[in-house]
Formats: structure tokens, C-alpha cells, sequence
């Protein structure tokens, strides 16, 4: 697989890493000259110039790409590389960066991205994985398909525990794929009998309803002021 990645910075360079060491043929562009880090990354394909102009787009290898990594720190030009990807190259799958979470709305197929990453969104659903205090958390979101994965942890006393997935009521196009307990995946079963400390696993379709109406499940009830 060719995949030219746009931004030589921390985050580049570290998927242009992990690309090469899975084999895969890199080419990386940045304009700026103490970002050409060669040796960090031997075995890719190096290039100084400014990925927003469509001739260093193509000498870098644009036309052949099956995926770009619009990788920079600014918004403004993972933008445009990304438009200039899809509209000028078509290349099959652009995947980008976005730094700032006001911007993200501006991250959708007019634009050429096929996938965003986020990193404040991504940190944000790490630290709610790490408290099981029952909210249903978004993890990640298929931009191909438009389905979106969710994942819940049971918190201490909630109502659902002791009863089966087939009490759980869910809304349209949602449904629980899968159960981690004691860190091992396990079949969601309808008969299964949920404990605390489970991790839930849920897919939801497009068209999918409120996914977090259903958090009543998995938080422990309300204490009874006196």
C-alpha cells in the first residue's frame, strides 16, 4: 500500500514509522526544512515542499497514493490537502488530523476526508474509559459506513446488574456487540446475565436514536435523601 503522509511533525513521523516497519511504501512532505528528519525514517520517501501547491502534490507521489495522512499542525492546510487529494488525485482514502475542535465541522467529505482524527476527542474518551461511572461515550465513528461505535462501563449498584442484555431496551439501529469482562471479549449473548465491572460494547447505525438515553442502565441509582 502507497501512503503519502503531509506534515513531518511528531504525529507524522510517527505513523510514517509504524507504516514502514508494517511494510507498506511511504512518502512524506513537508516544507519546512528542519522537519526533514531523514533518519528518523529511513526507508520513506522524503520531500521539502509545500503540499497545498498540486505539483509538489504529484512529485510526492499523489497519483499513485492509495491513502493521504494530512498530518500538519494547522487546520487550515490538512483542509486543503485533503480537497486537493480527493479532487485533484483522486485518491481513495484521506485521513486528517484536525487540532483544533471548533474546526472539526469543517472536517466532512466537502472537504475531501474520508476519516478524522481528533486528538482532544480521542483523550477525552480515554479518560472517560478510565471512570465506570456508567456514561455511554462515543469511541469512534466509521465515516465510510456512518455507523459509530460506543462503549459503556457498569458502575458499582447499577440497575442492570444481575439481569440479561434482552432487558436492556434499545433504540433504533442499535445493538450490543459485545461484552469485555476480565479484559477477555464475550459474546453478546441475549441470556447473558450482566455483572459490575463489565465494559459494553454498542453499534449504532446512522440512523441510529440516542444512544446515551440508555445510560439509566448502566449508572448506579440515585441514593434516597432522607
Amino acid at each position: 500500500m502507497k501512503v503519502l503522509i503531509v506534515g513531518a511533525g511528531a504525529v507524522g513521523l510517527s505513523v510514517a514509522k509504524e507504516l514502514t516497519k508494517s511494510g507498506h511504501e511511504v512518502s512524506i512532505i513537508d516544507k519546512k526544512n528542519t522537519a526533514m528528519s531523514v533518519s528518523s525514517a529511513p526507508e520513506a520517501s522524503w520531500h521539502l515542499a509545500d503540499a497545498c501547491e498540486i505539483p509538489s502534490l504529484r512529485s510526492a507521489g499523489g497519483e499513485e497514493a492509495d491513502i493521504l495522512v494530512a498530518a500538519t499542525g494547522d487546520d487550515k492546510v490538512n483542509l486543503v490537502v485533503s480537497l486537493l487529494a480527493k479532487t485533484e488525485f483522486g485518491i481513495g482514502r484521506v485521513i486528517a488530523r484536525v487540532n483544533n475542535p471548533k474546526n472539526e465541522w469543517l472536517f466532512t467529505d466537502n472537504w475531501g476526508v474520508d476519516v478524522t482524527v481528533s486528538t482532544p476527542q480521542i483523550m477525552t474518551t480515554l479518560v472517560e474509559d478510565a471512570v465506570a461511572d456508567g456514561r455511554v461515550t462515543q469511541v469512534l465513528k466509521f465515516h465510510k459506513s456512518g455507523a459509530s461505535l460506543w462503549q459503556a462501563s457498569i458502575s458499582e449498584d447499577a440497575p442492570i446488574i444481575g439481569h440479561t442484555l434482552k432487558d436492556i431496551s434499545l433504540p433504533g439501529d442499535v445493538i450490543i456487540c459485545a461484552i469485555v469482562r476480565d479484559g477477555i471479549p464475550v459474546k453478546a449473548d441475549p441470556d447473558i446475565l450482566i455483572n459490575s465491572d463489565d465494559h459494553i460494547l454498542l453499534l449504532a447505525g446512522e440512523e441510529a436514536g440516542d444512544v446515551q438515553g440508555i445510560e439509566g442502565y448502566f449508572k448506579a441509582e440515585p441514593a434516597n435523601n432522607p
